[in-house]
């Protein structure tokens, strides 16, 4: 079991916010200062983590520096990657000296003793050299699919990826992954440890732009939606649990409210003995309910299927009848990667009776005795055995097949696969008619999430839409494992990342495993000819408190 072991100094776990930079990308420690590039502007930035004081240190050679997206630190030489090339110089002087030029982009660099290691995406590999002869030792395959960056601890290497969210834990020896955490923030473009007196905390700086509105005067109206550059420095607190094959990093302390709001979209008849089931935020491995309490008028508690399930209960309902009703939640949510290779779910015993006829039939319009759905489901496979490679290669066999687009309604699997176009809902149907046909037992989960703007802190957040995604099953293992259904599908014909198979960010929010978010009865019996939408509309509201001090 390894952990980040931060320091009690509240000062070395803030937000570093450098002043007048465009986009971090490499970033080292030196002398309890930090050592930043930005390439846009050329400027070798000394940063003071403590108060975001910032020092341009290459004053006279910033034009040597733009594109520079790489930066090391050792025995008192600064190493950098720019374009193609690998340099290193003094910081006295600036002067550049070539170490190695490649035939791809160089994106990041680390150097420890007498190797050096480069990151290029462009050949998917770590590149490794000797820092003596300059020769090539070996590569390493790169873990992620996006721009890379790197740095090195012991006998290890990290790595961060931009488009993989995630940072890296490698064998410094072998290139072999130990494990990956999901960063708190989109965009990782940097990596660096800092060693001070409390121990060591690891840092990602992020660039990426973000849309506000601005208000200009020469305009009318005078507000309009424009872009800005984002760039920030954040501790990353990680705790990997070898045992249970998972990583945890940064979380949150925050509130979700669900409410429904009582409103006939046209007069319906009075319905009586009606009971309203709204499912309850769940315990996981990642996710915590500290409280939950009633909001407009008070529920019983129901177990369904080992989900907590609020239930309002009304005598009747008439048609000019008005009520808010719902529940409010205080939760505890942290990014969660798990970790397993095909090897680690070889020789698995067989799904019991019970997960067959629940797990692999179609109990939800799945229309899994469609030609079109079964050719699918044969082609996604191939020939393959391995239970994770098989879920893998039919997410990926989705993401060919499928382009992503919000639609009114959700249609059968067989329809979605002959339109390529779905919805979140649509591709998780979909991905559950093929598992399912494969013999790997699936169920729905999700819901909402929660908008991912963890510095805003105490202000109500309304997420644009609802959103639901699955979760498939490891026999022996006795292990859910969450999968995405449309945010990885990022690239036309891939390479797909692979940061939410089986990982979720902080902000997703697990309610209801496997069974229905909202159903109503009336007399005991479901509501079949009026639907949620045409007599209430939901409210949700999140509300992000604290970040959560490290495990």
């Amino acid at each position: 079991m390894t952990s980040a072991t931060p320091t009690s100094s509240t000062n070395l776990r803030r937000t570093i916010r450098p002043i007048g930079a465009a986009a971090l990308h490499g970033i080292v420690f030196v002398d309890n200062k930090l050592i930043a590039i930005d390439p846009v502007k050329g400027h070798l930035l000394q940063i003071d983590p403590t108060n975001d004081n910032t020092t341009i240190i290459n004053p006279h050679a910033t034009f040597e520096f733009v594109d520079v997206t790489g930066i090391s630190w050792w025995e008192n030489t600064l190493w950098l990657a720019r374009e193609n090339t690998v340099y290193f110089c003094q910081l006295n002087d600036f002067k550049l000296q070539e170490f190695v030029t490649l035939p791809y982009p160089a994106n990041g660099i680390a150097v420890w003793a007498s190797t050096v290691y480069v990151t290029c995406q462009k050949t998917g590999y770590i590149l490794i050299f000797d820092r003596e002869t300059k020769r090539q030792i070996t590569q390493f395959y790169a873990p992620g699919v996006g721009v890379e960056n790197i740095t090195v601890r012991d006998e290890e290497l990290w790595v961060c990826d931009t488009t993989e969210q995630s940072v890296y834990c490698l064998e410094r020896a072998t290139g072999d992954i130990k494990f990956s955490v999901l960063t708190p923030f989109a965009s990782p473009t940097g990596i660096a440890f800092y060693a001070h007196q409390g121990g060591e905390t690891l840092y990602v700086a992020y660039a990426d732009e973000e849309a506000y509105i601005r208000d200009n005067p020469n305009a009318d109206p005078s507000h309009e939606l424009t872009y800005r550059d984002r760039t920030f420095v954040h501790p990353l607190y990680y705790y990997y649990n070898s045992n249970e094959h998972y990583a945890l990093s940064n979380g949150y302390l925050l509130e979700m409210i669900y409410a429904e709001e009582i409103a006939p979209l046209e007069d319906v008849h009075a319905l009586k003995q009606v009971e309203w089931r709204i499912a309850l935020p769940a315990e996981t491995d990642r996710q915590k309910v500290k409280h939950v309490e009633p909001i407009g008028l008070p529920f019983t508690e129901e177990v369904v299927e080992g989900q907590r399930v609020a239930v309002f209960k009304f005598d009747s309902l008439q048609p000019s009848e008005r009520h808010i009703f719902g529940w409010r939640a205080l939760i505890e949510v942290r990014g969660i990667k798990y970790r397993l290779t095909p090897r680690d779910v070889e020789d698995l015993p067989n799904l019991s009776t019970e997960f067959q006829s629940r797990y692999l039939v179609d109990d939800d319009e799945l229309a899994m005795d469609q030609l079109i759905v079964r050719r699918a489901a044969k082609e996604a496979i191939g020939t393959e055995t391995n239970l994770l490679r098989k879920a893998y290669k039919i997410r990926n066999y989705v993401y060919d097949e499928l382009s992503y687009g919000i639609k009114p309604h959700i249609d059968t699997p067989d329809v979605v696969l002959d339109r390529g176009i779905g919805s979140c809902g649509e591709y998780v149907g979909v991905l559950l008619a093929l598992l399912r046909l494969n013999g790997i037992a699936c169920r729905t989960i999700g819901r909402y999430k929660c908008p991912p703007y963890a510095e805003q802190r105490g202000v109500p957040l309304q997420p644009d839409f609802n959103h639901v995604w699955l979760e498939f099953y490891v026999p022996g293992l006795d292990k859910w494992l969450p999968m995405e259904s449309n945010p990885d599908d990022v690239v036309e014909n891939g390479p797909y990342p692979s940061r939410f198979f089986m990982g979720l960010a902080w902000y997703h929010i697990e309610i209801g495993k496997g069974i229905s978010f909202e159903t109503i009865t009336s007399k005991g019996l479901p509501l079949e000819e009026i639907s949620l939408g045409d007599i209430a509309i939901n409210h949700i509201r999140f509300t992000i408190f604290e970040e959560l001090p490290p495990l």
